[in-house]
């Protein structure tokens, strides 16, 4: 494992074009200034919405306005965080976003009670009698379906200002995650130290040397347990925040708030992991597969990334670039296109696996006077090919619904979220596997699909059933501590492994403690499950050539949030209320482990 560069040196092409969404630091800061100081012309407005349509349009002018200065002042501050989290000049700008962005929030929360207290008759009346209001009809719609939970303007104002404190506690992990921690070296068989840092885990756990593959494992958990009270009662606080919000807004439950806020089904979730729970044999027949195909006798957690093949497939990052848009040429000139140039022209992309990046992956919403923006670490393997095929997904899927649709619609719901880019990794992945016919690469291909699934349809529900579990137990007023937050996350992962993997249970227990992002976003981690279930359903109608899918898709991605979500999907050509799209992934899935069977026999 090469040395993690210092950010200074990382080349300036391996960076994002930061400067194209402001040109420097004092921009960014002056902007922050003048945002603030132009929030009193928004309170102007408070109380006087319902005076005509004429002033109900210059209020949304100005919120569409704020709105858009404020995600340009988000993104920029969260730029400079993620790559190098030892910046404190980087930690922070992003304090003072947070801090802008709660006030903006606050600046405005008379909107919705004031819309309410003025009647659903009214505002019908507005949309029927002139033509610039069929724009809100939507909005209007959305809103009076969640009446019975906004409150009066006073308290939705209090709630506005709360989110600045109560996002303290998802930033506090990132921090300690991603500053704070030094992990101690991974080793491998040679007794060779091999540094360990957030940006060096994955590539260390995909290792062919069994044994840094285990101390990368063991070292990265063990800093992680060294925590765990303290990371512990972080995310308790953040599950309370939840039951809080959902106690002021009248729900029944924590889930059931945070559904109904994005107009998702609750019978979604549970058939999902009903239909998660009954498909764990065929999980258990992957680790059998894959314990033979690696030729140990026990199989281990540090296992599940080691690759099956000796060969190894460099893939360059212009390479995976190519092999990108070769798999998503179906989609057209405009979606390759605009994908090739966002990579190797217009730097969407932040890829140098530099000191100090935070863990992971993300791609950034934007407005569109502004690039959408990846960052990641790549690694020039087929691993990273496929993270920055999911990116691209949905970083292409901001750039069209930010260009479709107004500000107020231009953000994709979470339910949709993982929908485009789990399509483009599908579609890149049948490309290659139609395209590369050697037996060791199909293997690689194969098992980047597993490491794919594995994340949405192992991880994510099992992650979703501790979520169900942890607010159920907060609602009822009981203690969330570290022990039992470890011990039912091991009792999960047990049931997951069956008899075919050794459970370390305290490092296996503490993997609730490793996602300080996706823990933070209430109910978040059973929608990945969701998404990759869509994507497969719409990439095998392009795959089919059923008429016009590759047209539905792109449509679907233009919606952004202008419509119920379930509607979005029926754009596409989807039914996600059925049960069938997750049933059907789960054989896609079957028929990858089969196929892996076979090569590695």
């Amino acid at each position: 494992m090469p040395t993690p560069l210092p950010r200074s040196k990382v080349k300036k092409q391996q960076t994002w074009n930061s400067e194209s969404v402001f040109a420097t630091p004092e921009a960014f800061e002056a902007e922050v200034t003048s945002l603030l100081e132009s929030l009193p012309e928004a309170k102007k407005f408070q109380g006087h919405l319902g005076e005509s349509i004429e002033t109900f349009l210059a209020a949304m002018q100005m919120m569409d306005t704020l709105d858009r200065r404020a995600s340009k002042v988000r993104v920029y501050a969260s730029m400079s965080s993620s790559v190098d989290a030892n910046d404190p000049s980087a930690a922070a700008m992003n304090g003072k976003a947070m801090s802008a962005l709660a006030q903006v929030g606050a600046a405005v929360s008379f909107l919705e009670p004031e819309l309410l207290a003025l009647g659903e008759a009214k505002l019908r009346g507005w949309v029927d009698s002139d033509p610039r209001m069929k724009l809100y009809e939507f909005f209007f719609n959305d809103l009076f379906r969640q009446q019975a939970h906004v409150r009066s303007a006073e308290v939705e104002e209090i709630l506005g200002m709360a989110r600045d404190p109560f996002g303290a506690v998802r930033s506090t992990a990132g921090m300690l995650a991603n500053a704070d921690f030094k992990f101690a070296p991974a080793k491998d068989s040679s007794g060779k130290k091999l540094e360990l840092t957030q940006s060096t885990k994955n590539a260390l756990l995909h290792s062919t040397d069994r044994k840094a593959r285990q101390t990368a494992w063991e070292n990265y958990n063990d800093k992680y347990l060294e925590f765990k009270n303290t990371l512990a009662g972080n995310l308790a606080a953040s599950i309370k925040q939840n039951v809080f919000n959902m106690r002021v807004r009248k729900f029944n439950s924590a889930l059931e708030a945070t559904l109904f806020n994005g107009d998702v089904p609750v019978e979604m979730f549970h058939n999902l992991l009903d239909i998660f729970k009954k498909n764990l044999p065929m999980w258990h027949k992957y680790w059998r597969i894959r314990r033979k195909a690696l030729g140990v006798k026990v199989l281990h957690p540090y296992d599940i990334w080691a690759p099956l093949t000796t060969k190894k497939h460099k893939v360059p990052f212009e390479t995976a670039v190519d092999w990108i848009c070769e798999g998503l040429a179906p989609m057209g000139g405009e979606y390759v296109n605009t994908m090739r140039k966002g990579c190797l022209e217009d730097r969407w992309v932040d890829w140098a696996p530099n000191a100090g990046k935070r863990e992971g992956a993300f791609s950034t919403r934007v407005p569109n006077d502004t690039h959408p923006f990846i960052m990641m670490s790549y690694t020039d393997d087929v691993g990273s090919m496929s993270t920055l095929s999911h990116e691209l997904g949905h970083s292409i899927h901001a750039y069209y619904a930010s260009r479709a649709q107004p500000m107020m619609y231009y953000t994709y719901p979470s339910i949709i979220a993982e929908t485009a880019s789990n399509f483009n990794q599908a579609m890149t992945r049948a490309h290659l596997l139609k395209t590369k016919t050697e037996k060791s690469f199909q293997i690689a291909l194969l098992e980047e699909a597993m490491g794919n699934f594995h994340r949405y349809f192992f991880i994510m529900p099992t992650l979703a059933r501790f979520e169900l579990e942890t607010h159920q137990r907060a609602e009822k007023g009981q203690p969330l501590t570290a022990d039992y937050m470890n011990n039912l996350m091991a009792d999960l992962f047990s049931e997951g492994y069956g008899d075919e993997m050794n459970v370390d249970r305290d490092r296996v227990g503490i993997t609730w403690a490793t996602f300080t992002t996706h823990l933070y976003i209430d109910f978040y981690s059973f929608q990945y499950a969701i998404g990759i279930s869509a994507a497969n359903a719409i990439a095998k109608r392009i795959i089919d050539g059923v008429p016009g899918a590759a047209e539905d898709h792109i449509n679907f991605l233009k919606a952004g949030s202008s419509k119920p979500p379930m509607d979005v999907y029926k754009t596409a050509g989807i039914d996600m209320t059925s049960t069938k799209p997750i049933e059907d992934a789960f054989e896609v899935l079957n028929e990858y482990i089969d196929r892996l069977g076979e090569l590695t026999s």
